[in-house]
């Protein structure tokens, strides 16, 4: 995508037991307000029929509304934690004052430990909407795809009996995709600093800011180590935590696996 570095499929992932998740039905994503024409016809090509967005009210004030086909139904499920909030309050006042290492250095992992919580509904929810064919192709997305997005599609791999592994694999692409937008981002984020402190850009310390937007596979790690520390098991986290049945379970993995290898559907 022209406007969105971070759209992709989640087709072809493996099963542990030797199945796999079909192309052209998921999508995981970055913010879509800043889609060219040309990425919109992209999208009606693919046959988007429903894009869910996690963000909230605030971020949509501040990034815009999505650019979409006509006639795409968009849902909403806004992901909106206080504790969250708090943190990534903490982490604009240092971005505002030019000293980075005021930056938590366990921020991500603290992120995505909330996530397991504070988007259980969400989540719960977003499985059920893919779950249903009728709702499919369908894209899910945050501001940056990481995050929100991140755990979001963690959580759905896992449910598919996708090894932890290759949601790690996954989870880690964001950074293969995101390159030169972070790239990008941290120099000016390195000559803003060195303004403010009044030095040279090669002296201003981005490690805690490299730590946050370069992500790290403990990061998602943290998502899994906090489902299996706070319900017991990742089908205890789907049925008690986000409220599935194994009904719902069932229809997701029948709608989206296929045994390709085997000529079978």
């Amino acid at each position: 995508m022209d406007g969105q570095a971070n759209f992709r499929d989640l087709g072809g992932y493996e099963t542990e037991d030797g199945r796999s998740l079909k192309w052209g039905e998921v999508y995981r994503s970055g913010r879509l307000a800043k889609l060219s024409d040309e990425d919109i016809a992209r999208l009606e090509h693919l046959g988007i029929r429903t894009v869910v967005t996690l963000l909230t009210a605030d971020d949509k004030e501040v990034y815009g509304r999505n650019r979409l086909p006509l006639g795409t139904q968009e849902i909403s499920l806004p992901i909106d934690s206080d504790t969250a909030t708090a943190l990534a309050n903490r982490a604009n006042a240092a971005l505002k004052s030019g000293d980075f290492s005021k930056i938590p250095v366990e921020l991500n992992l603290e992120i995505h430990r909330i996530l397991v919580h504070d988007g259980k509904q969400q989540y719960g929810e977003l499985l059920r909407l893919i779950a249903d064919p009728a709702n499919r192709p369908l894209v899910f997305h945050c501001s940056g795809g990481v995050h929100r997005t991140g755990t979001g599609a963690a959580i759905l791999l896992s449910a598919l009996g996708v090894p932890w592994a290759t949601v790690r694999e996954d989870y880690l692409l964001s950074n293969e995709y995101r390159h030169d937008e972070v790239k990008m981002r941290l120099v000016q984020l390195q000559q803003m600093a060195a303004k403010k402190q009044g030095i040279p850009s090669e002296q201003v310390d981005m490690a805690n800011m490299e730590a946050f937007m370069i992500q790290n596979g403990r990061y998602i790690d943290s998502s899994y180590d906090e489902m299996l520390a706070a319900f017991g098991s990742l089908d205890d986290y789907l049925h008690n935590g986000l409220g599935l049945s194994r009904q719902a379970i069932g229809q997701l993995q029948d709608g989206l696996l296929s045994r390709s290898q085997l000529g079978d559907s």
